[in-house]
């Protein structure tokens, strides 16, 4: 029977998180009626397309791959086939490869089109009951302690929920490292999103690292806003603003995330607090 999918088009279509049910009926045509089916990992894509006896032939495309590979895939659009691009699980493009090979066959005038789906980010959003109409995703942080507590000064003041991944062998030190910034904040940590173990806890950071005491599975992190009305102190001395930017610097923070947080802290231009700091820097 031939396809109804429309020539030269590259579908990024998601796939299920865990649960292999999650999958819908315009993915699994999508996937079984494209020419080619492009996978970050095609052994994994085949625990799904087996499941739904879809025998359409695969090939992989991860980080390693993405940039040699994507010019012979924008070929085959050019021939009129119709390619899907699969992640490993969920949506993608989203902390995953095939950003390259969409802007690619976009920039080249074919048809990108996105078949919705399951999402981690979003399940553990609604599941976690810290949900608004407004949140942040912002990805794996950085695997250094030192870059992680960098990392997380600058969402600490986000004025809606911020929601991350975070890896089994990663997820204590970044706890860790997070309520060291935030403070003891509400959070939501869930694992294994949809499959047999999932499990989502709620609490101050501090409960929640308690809870954790040998993490497994995929983690997605929710990090509440702060709402408690704090009243702005009053902005100190220049000495001791230097001073208070001397501790964040020791502390890791590079110094224009210091000057950044001191700047949030009492609610003042980034400009003034580093003049404050320039000038008690000479008098020193």
């Amino acid at each position: 029977m031939p396809s109804a999918l429309t020539p030269g088009t590259l579908h990024i279509v998601s796939t299920p998180i865990g649960n292999l049910e999650d999958v819908t009926y315009r993915a699994v045509r999508v996937l079984r009626d494209v020419d080619l089916i492009a996978a970050e990992d095609t052994r994994r894509a085949a625990r799904l397309l087996d499941h739904y006896g879809i025998r359409t032939r695969r090939i992989s495309l991860h980080e390693h791959n993405e940039s040699r590979r994507a010019a012979s895939l924008l070929a085959r659009l050019a021939e009129g086939q119709t390619l899907a691009l699969v992640s490993d699980a969920g949506t993608p493009l989203i902390s995953d490869p095939g950003r390259r090979l969409a802007r690619m066959a976009l920039d080249a005038g074919f048809r990108v089109e996105a078949v919705p789906g399951p999402s981690a980010v979003l399940a553990a959003l609604v599941a976690s009951g810290l949900a608004e109409d407004a949140f942040s995703f912002a990805g794996f942080p950085p695997y250094r302690s030192k870059d992680r507590k960098q990392w997380f000064a600058e969402v600490a003041h986000e004025p809606h929920p911020v929601v991350f991944f975070e890896a089994p062998h990663r997820i204590r030190g970044s706890l860790a490292d997070l309520e060291g910034v935030i403070g003891d904040r509400i959070v939501a940590v869930c694992r294994e999103m949809t499959k047999v173990h999932e499990n989502c806890v709620v609490g101050p950071v501090s409960d929640v690292l308690a809870a954790l005491a040998s993490p497994r599975g995929e983690f997605t992190v929710v990090v509440s806003p702060s709402r408690a009305p704090v009243p702005q102190p009053e902005v100190p001395a220049e000495a001791e603003l230097f001073h208070e930017f001397g501790l964040l610097t020791e502390g890791g923070l590079s110094r224009r995330a210091s000057i950044r947080s001191l700047a949030t802290k009492y609610d003042v231009p980034s400009r003034r607090v580093y003049q404050a700091i320039e000038s008690a820097r000479e008098r020193s």
